[in-house]
């Protein structure tokens, strides 16, 4: 990896392989790549230096290219992977990489099924303010970071966001772990819950000093190692946060824990974490509405649908509360139907668009959010406002129709869902 000077990204539009190359391109090296579509990210890549085709095509590998970092998304059958194995060009997925980079760090892995991206935040935001000065790779974009989903430091601890999906996280070495939680999720590739927790296991055996569980949360109490130490939401009870949310406090007690390991003062985190704003997609405040509030939020589990609109309520209490809501993917859909179902009641109104299919992962394409609406309607009734929209354009229309003065429109997913929220401001 080190040696490497022209590296190719294959799926350069991805939140996370996307800071590879930021990370690539700050080292002076040559970074190319390819992405199906064209996108604000592909074109960031661009401006700073990237040469990105849209489309992938075995001729998108450079002549003089060393190295191949792919999206996980993307297989052995991808032209520009296949290419790339004819050229004997070596090859990491995107967490493999970070793998080979988290070696030559003290690196903190922030991993769980919910929460990893602020709680990932939260850490760098404490170590900046702490002067630690770490480098941070987060699955998402952070205000006053000028590369957004990256921040690049001087000393030698490396904060990495681990994702669960594919066991991705067991590819890092990191000498700290802090665990949000873990839930039934991605059951695409875990076989069940025990699968899961399994693969956290793994994760806890081969991190080298320290690994800290949310002592709130059953499953990761099941993890063991003379390693493991609890933190939960009472460790910052006396904080006066500015996000929403017990599962924000959580996150805020997983960020200090870490924080305490380092040596950083109680007096500079809770300064740090009062401090905190947010990020994107994370219970963002994207503008107002003929006098509603429009808020983005990435959700797209049960637990985090639940744990968002109770936040919401007790952020704006009194104020009417519109979820538009689109799933993400149909197996996670299918599989975790019923809690889906029993996720929506503290929604005032409630719109269900189209499940967001994910290429490669559209198995269970029979489950439809028309049956989620139907579930929903009986477990509730029809004592409010509830639709189903079939696409984005009817989900805007829908909300456009649907929204009064003082409302809350939150727009949640993990898909493509976020565009409503930004047309909303138009």
């Amino acid at each position: 990896m080190v040696e490497a000077q022209h590296i190719h990204l294959v799926g350069a539009g991805g939140i996370g392989i996307s800071a590879v190359g930021k990370f690539l391109l700050a080292q002076g090296k040559f970074v190319s790549g390819s992405d199906s579509t064209s996108s604000p990210i592909t074109d960031d890549l661009i401006k700073r230096g990237a040469t990105i085709k849209i489309g992938h095509d075995a001729a998108n590998i450079p002549v003089d290219c060393d190295l191949v970092v792919y999206t996980e998304a993307a297989g052995t059958d991808n032209a520009e992977r296949a290419e790339a194995t004819r050229r004997g060009i070596k090859q990491l997925g995107h967490f493999g990489w970070l793998g080979e980079l988290s070696r030559k760090y003290q690196t903190i892995c922030v991993t769980g099924t919910n929460g990893k991206s602020t709680t990932t935040a939260m850490t760098g935001q404490i170590f900046v303010d702490a002067g630690l000065d770490p480098t941070v790779f987060v699955g998402s974009l952070v205000p006053g970071w000028e590369l957004g989903n990256l921040r690049i430091g001087k000393s030698d601890i490396l904060i990495i966001e681990g994702d669960e999906y594919k066991q991705k996280m067991v590819q890092l070495h990191p000498e700290v772990t802090v665990i949000t939680n873990i839930e039934e999720d991605h059951l695409d590739v875990y076989r069940d819950l025990d699968h899961i927790v399994a693969t956290f296991q793994q994760l806890v055996e081969q991190t080298s000093k320290s690994v800290f569980v949310n002592v709130d949360d059953e499953n990761s109490q099941k993890l063991v190692s003379s390693m493991v130490a609890p933190y939960g939401v009472n460790d910052v009870a006396g904080y006066e946060l500015l996000v929403p949310g017990e599962f924000n406090r959580a996150n805020a007690a997983a960020a200090r824990v870490v924080a305490h390991e380092f040596g950083i003062n109680e007096e500079t985190i809770k300064k740090s974490l009062e401090n905190y704003r947010g990020i994107w997609r994370r219970f963002e405040v994207v503008g107002e509405l003929n006098g509603a509030t429009v808020v983005s939020d990435y959700g797209h589990h049960p637990t985090a649908i639940k744990g968002t609109l109770e936040g919401a309520k007790k952020f704006y209490a009194g104020r009417r509360i519109v979820l538009c809501f689109q799933p993400h993917q149909h197996n996670r859909t299918r599989e975790l139907f019923d809690e889906f179902v029993n996720s929506f009641d503290q929604a005032d109104a409630l719109i269900l668009v189209e499940i967001y299919g994910v290429t490669g992962r559209t198995d269970d394409a029979t489950v439809s959010s028309c049956d989620l609406l139907a579930a929903v309607e009986r477990r509730l009734g029809h004592d409010r406002p509830m639709s189903y929209a079939k696409n984005l354009t009817e989900a805007e229309q829908q909300v456009r129709d649907l929204i009064k003065p003082n409302d809350v429109v939150l727009i949640m997913g993990a898909g493509d869902i976020d565009s409503v929220a930004r047309k909303l401001m138009v």
